[in-house]
């Protein structure tokens, strides 16, 4: 009878450990080549569901998502643009309020313009780190804050790839002693 009792008390332990895990992180694994150099094809990382209960993305996180239109797959795009600021794409840099973005990390400058646009409220802007083969904001569609699943949190395949995804974090935004290569965690993503 003892033994009967351990083992359902050791199947209820991993239900529970299993709900708080599906509520609280989730695997992906990105597809396609839009976060490019960043994210590759085929990588699996891990997305934390719980990073924006209480407060929004920031820019330069990286975020998984729901597109506002159908999609089979989760999205993968890094934040640019926050509520109620305007965004601008010339002469191969994203200006933000009238202020150039420094991003050392896309594969290569846009090679198109975007007429200025201010980001509707509850709604981010987002962009792929391969500007030129993504299907981000760039196409005249924002990310409602109610779409976002989480934050990438960790890199978990290829095993050349292990480790926590970085989030950038701009100094023309904030002071030089500021700025950082900011840490998150989040599991997987199927991603366009």
């Amino acid at each position: 009878m003892k033994i009967l009792r351990e083992i359902g008390i050791t199947i209820l332990i991993a239900v529970a450990v299993f709900v708080v895990l599906r509520l609280t992180v989730q695997s992906y694994t990105v597809v396609m080549s839009s976060m490019e150099p960043n994210f590759q094809d085929g990588e699996c990382i891990m997305v934390n569901k719980t990073s924006y209960r209480s407060s929004g993305p920031q820019r330069g996180e990286v975020i998984i998502f729901d597109p506002p239109f159908s999609s089979e797959y989760p999205y993968i795009k890094r934040v640019i643009g926050l509520p109620g600021e305007t965004v601008e794409i010339k002469d191969e840099k994203v200006f933000i309020d009238g202020i150039p973005l420094e991003e050392e990390y896309i594969m290569a400058p846009p090679n198109y313009t975007m007429p200025a646009q201010e980001v509707p409220e509850d709604e981010y802007l987002v962009l792929g780190d391969n500007r030129n083969n993504s299907n981000d904001s760039h196409n005249s569609w924002t990310v409602p804050r109610d779409n976002i699943i989480g934050k990438a949190w960790f890199t978990y395949w290829p095993p050349s790839k292990l480790g926590v995804v970085k989030h950038y974090s701009y100094p023309e935004w904030y002071g030089a002693g500021e700025q950082e290569m900011m840490v998150s965690h989040s599991f997987g993503v199927q991603l366009e």
